[in-house]
């Protein structure tokens, strides 16, 4: 034990006249942050982590129920698969399906559908819930950002039904814009049945509907940028812009990065029930995606290996498309979905 000298004896260094009561106790019960740390059991670790398990563990039943036991389903994609016979005695038939499905026409005109769709929200929607989240994060009076954030949170409750019902009043060709266009003699124009506008039509939707919800995740990236920061960069005699661009982009960088590998591994996902609705509006040549494909030539025909078959196709190539979104971000040095 080390020693320190007062003049008259010498005391040890823990009961030394600067040392608080119990000083010596706390320094032998606190861990050193030097070498190795013991390796805790399973059975420690689920006592001290009881609460949090406790916690997700509704989210992992849904996850499991709707999510994971529907892919024992996907063995029908090679299959004559006969409701009444099941799985376990419908005709197998191997890559009969695929082969049908790459030589219909039909299939590679929803794929094209679903790739320019999600090419024009990936570029038109992916930045709206970024640059509403800085936006909303300079607005100084905290109830003036929560009245904001529940108004822009709002739509995202709103059903496909709804959404479409309030832009079809908006925009139709009965809606307010083609009214006032009438009372001014000027040419109306359906934006609802336009299939040269409808990629952007969808994607405006997709922005009302979901954008305020996207920037919670931002919102959180930016709550964990250190306010030090900002006072040193105004100090120094920075603007808005370039704290903007030297503190918050490079802070949010991270989670910007995690979101477009989500996004891109999701992209196949153009919204089904909003393709639902409006694909007798302006027709199957511009509304019809991979999903609705496989509910109306799958389900709708009966054909139900036929559909699967699609629909393992689309997983397949989401799941490549996230792997390869994710060894890009490694490769410019950001976490992904994993650390490295």
């Amino acid at each position: 034990m080390a020693v320190v000298t007062t003049g008259d004896a010498a005391v040890p260094e823990e009961a030394g006249p600067l040392a608080p009561p119990g000083a010596a106790r706390i320094r032998r019960l606190r861990p050193s942050r030097r070498g190795p740390q013991p390796r805790l059991s399973w059975r420690i670790r689920l006592r001290r982590d009881r609460s949090l398990i406790i916690m997700v563990l509704p989210a992992m039943l849904l996850l499991l129920v709707f999510n994971y036991l529907p892919m024992f389903g996907t063995v029908s994609a090679f299959e004559y698969y006969d409701p009444i016979y099941g799985f376990l005695h419908s005709n197998f038939i191997g890559l009969q399906n695929f082969t049908d499905l790459f030589r219909d026409q039909l299939f590679w005109q929803a794929f094209q559908n679903t790739l320019v769709l999600s090419f024009v929200q990936l570029v038109l929607y992916f930045p709206i819930p970024i640059i509403l989240a800085i936006l909303l994060n300079t607005v100084l009076s905290s109830k003036l950002r929560s009245f904001i954030q529940a108004v822009v949170y709002l739509p995202h409750f709103f059903s496909w039904v709804l959404v479409v019902t309030i832009f079809d009043q908006m925009l139709g060709g009965a809606g307010l814009l083609n009214e006032f266009l009438r009372q001014h003699d000027m040419s109306t124009w359906n934006i609802m049945t336009s299939g040269s506008a409808f990629k952007y039509l969808v994607t405006a939707q997709a922005v009302w509907k979901e954008g305020g919800w996207g920037i919670i995740v931002f919102l959180a990236a930016l709550a964990a940028i250190d306010p030090a920061l900002y006072e040193a960069a105004a100090a120094d005699g920075a603007g808005r812009w370039r704290r903007m661009w030297h503190i918050t982009l490079p802070g949010m960088r991270g989670m910007i990065v995690l979101m477009l590998v989500l996004r891109l591994g999701n992209a196949l996902n153009v919204g089904f029930e909003q393709m639902l609705i409006q694909r007798y509006a302006v027709g199957p040549q511009h509304a019809e995606v991979l999903d609705t494909f496989a509910y109306y030539y799958g389900i709708g025909n009966g054909n139900f290996g036929y559909g699967a078959a699609a629909g393992l196709f689309k997983g397949v190539i989401s799941l490549v498309m996230i792997f390869a979104a994710n060894r890009l971000a490694h490769a410019i040095g950001e976490d992904g979905l994993y650390r490295k």
